[in-house]
């Protein structure tokens, strides 16, 4: 089984709460992958899927059919943190960051880097790193903070030496 990123921008189309929590869970009950997380921004305008499964065509297809704008799809590995802790979703996510990664970077070199520099979070003890996904292609990763605003994400992305090519708030679950 692998996992699959989907990020979908909603661009225009006013969705609510509401509108939003119901297509989460008609997808939830249609979707033959098993959906493992979903995180929107603020404004719902963005999203961000992941799902557990085999066929990414399959995937794309049902989404498209349920109006589910996708723009784009890739294969992604989770570091930090295991996937049946992601499952239960018992902790808060506030902050979503972007990094494109660099052309040269490889995949060992990335969880290396990653690795020696996490150790450096603690110097902004008030964000909390969650996890990461990083694509499959290393063309970009996702890495996901709790904290108090996002000056503080960036102090913890200097802190480990990380770049932030997008910041988005994420709609709290509370």
């Amino acid at each position: 089984m692998a996992l699959f990123l989907v990020e979908s921008l909603f661009d225009g189309k006013k969705l609510e709460k509401e509108d939003f929590e119901a297509l989460v869970a008609s997808l939830k009950e249609t979707v033959k992958e098993e959906l493992i997380e979903v995180q929107v921004s603020k404004d719902i305008q963005r999203a961000f899927f992941i799902f557990e499964g085999d066929d990414e065509g399959a995937l794309t297809k049902v989404l498209e059919e349920k109006d589910v704008p996708v723009s784009l799809v890739k294969e992604v590995r989770i570091v930090g943190q295991d996937l049946e802790t992601v499952k239960k979703q018992n902790e808060k996510i506030n902050y979503l960051v972007e990094w494109n990664l660099p052309e040269n970077l490889t995949m060992d070199q990335y969880l290396a880097r990653k690795k020696k520099n996490s150790v450096h979070y603690s110097e902004v003890p008030e964000v909390s790193f969650s996890r990461t996904y990083v694509c499959e292609d290393m063309s970009k990763c996702l890495c996901f903070y709790d904290a108090p605003d996002d000056d503080a994400v960036k102090r913890a992305r200097e802190a480990v030496q990380a770049p932030i090519d997008a910041i988005t708030e994420i709609s709290s679950k509370e």
